[in-house]
């Protein structure tokens, strides 16, 4: 039953918190945010479940079970390499992670100072095996998928360009973000 009670659990101890935890951050990477939500949902309510929360946290990270700035090189690494996708997105995805803004910053600039984002913007391509538009209608699907992609206008009407593809379409989709 989807729309059913919730399922009300007991609250874990520090043992079995710090336990839960360890199997999270085994399951997959997380940040420090993402991380402390799961263990405040299973901990026991008010200031003592959130000071032993913090403890466990204090512990992983001193452990070096978890780090923000290594989650951020990894994900950053990953959502580069294996989905292809720009600075932009990547940023955004880190915000909604709850990684720090500076921290963010500077993982980006190492892990996209050197890329000639229209190679990214065409691996994209590639990779989604997205055709080069013909007409405008094409052209406005393109340049939607690469813009949620999280390239800059600039990289994806050069890379269009260079593909010679619905040149009068590009034009004026080229004009209408220029005036925007």
């Amino acid at each position: 039953m989807p729309f059913g009670r919730k399922k009300v659990r007991e609250p874990l101890g520090e043992l079995e918190l710090f336990d839960y935890a360890c199997k999270s951050l085994g399951a997959r990477m997380q940040s420090v945010r993402d991380l402390r939500r799961k263990l405040l949902d299973r901990a026991e309510p008010g200031p003592e479940g959130s000071a032993t929360v913090t403890r466990i946290l204090e512990k992983l990270v001193e452990m070096r079970y978890l780090s923000d700035e290594r989650y951020a090189a990894d994900f950053t690494k990953l959502r580069q390499e294996n989905r292809s996708l720009g600075r932009r997105r990547v940023q955004q995805d880190l915000q909604q992670k709850g990684v720090a803004t500076e921290l963010i910053a500077t993982t980006l600039d190492e892990a996209y100072g050197a890329l000639d984002e229209q190679v990214l913007v065409r691996q994209h391509l590639e990779r989604r095996r997205i055709q080069p538009p013909t007409d405008e209608k094409s052209t406005a699907r393109v340049l939607r998928r690469l813009t949620a992609a999280g390239f800059s206008s600039k990289s994806i009407f050069a890379v269009l360009r260079s593909l010679r593809s619905g040149e009068a379409a590009l034009d004026r989709a080229e004009s209408e973000a220029a005036e925007e």
